[in-house]
């Protein structure tokens, strides 16, 4: 796990570049390590403490991801052809539908971790990092940079070795609360991105992993805090 946290976080490690890749199955494991301190700061309840969780991931996390959901979302809003959108995608400059979908973003999860748990944040890190490991299984690679050289080392063994620690990670939750189940269809948002980046670039690349992990994000917290408003104890 050490080689990928450089490339999911900002926690000082060093990591082996070449070997990185062949660490994929550790994503869903990552998620203890980002959520740590926003995790901490939501169970000692200090002021706006859902405010300065979402700082405190992002602390850890870094912006990265966030920058490609908002190139993602402009080259998503685009009208034209593969390669309009694609173009859109990559231009420096942030327009307007990537500047809406990061404050969006931003404001679902802010006010939803407000409905939650202190341990919700956690889940939404876990179905977060589960869905980017789902977009590098989809083997369909946009252009040479990061994504496309994860992709290279993901194979049907580092999947089911992720999928398995995304279930024992989450198993405890459900057995301690019934409740949690409802942050699992967050992954479906997930997916829903990987689909949308497919049929609009043909492929996958990093701006679409960091759209997939932001939207799968806020999604199951969205979700979830919908569960504990509605739904019986």
């Amino acid at each position: 796990m050490r080689n990928v946290l450089p490339f999911l976080t900002r926690v000082p490690a060093k990591g082996d570049f070449e070997r990185a890749r062949e660490e994929l199955w550790a994503f869903p494991i990552v998620a203890l390590v980002s959520s740590a301190l926003p995790t901490l700061i939501f169970y000692l309840k200090l002021p706006l403490s859902n405010v300065l969780a979402v700082l405190a991931l992002y602390f850890t996390i870094g912006l990265l991801h966030l920058d490609g959901l908002a190139d993602w979302a402009d080259g998503i809003m685009v009208k034209g052809d593969r390669e309009r959108k694609i173009h859109a995608m990559k231009d420096v400059n942030t327009g307007i539908a990537g500047l809406f979908a990061v404050v969006m973003v931003l404001i679902l999860q802010v006010y939803s971790l407000q409905l939650l748990p202190f341990y919700a944040l956690f889940l939404a890190e876990l179905n977060s990092k589960m869905a980017m490991l789902l977009a590098l299984a989809t083997g369909r690679p946009l252009g040479d940079g990061l994504g496309a050289y994860f992709m290279e080392g993901m194979s049907g063994k580092q999947l089911a070795f992720g999928t398995l620690f995304y279930v024992l990670l989450y198993i405890p939750f459900v057995i301690f609360e019934p409740k949690t189940l409802a942050g699992i269809p967050g992954l479906f948002i997930g997916a829903y991105v990987i689909k949308l980046s497919i049929e609009n670039f043909g492929g996958i690349n990093g701006d679409c992993l960091g759209a997939s992990a932001e939207i799968t994000r806020a999604g199951t917290l969205l979700i979830m805090a919908f569960a504990w408003a509605y739904v019986g104890g």
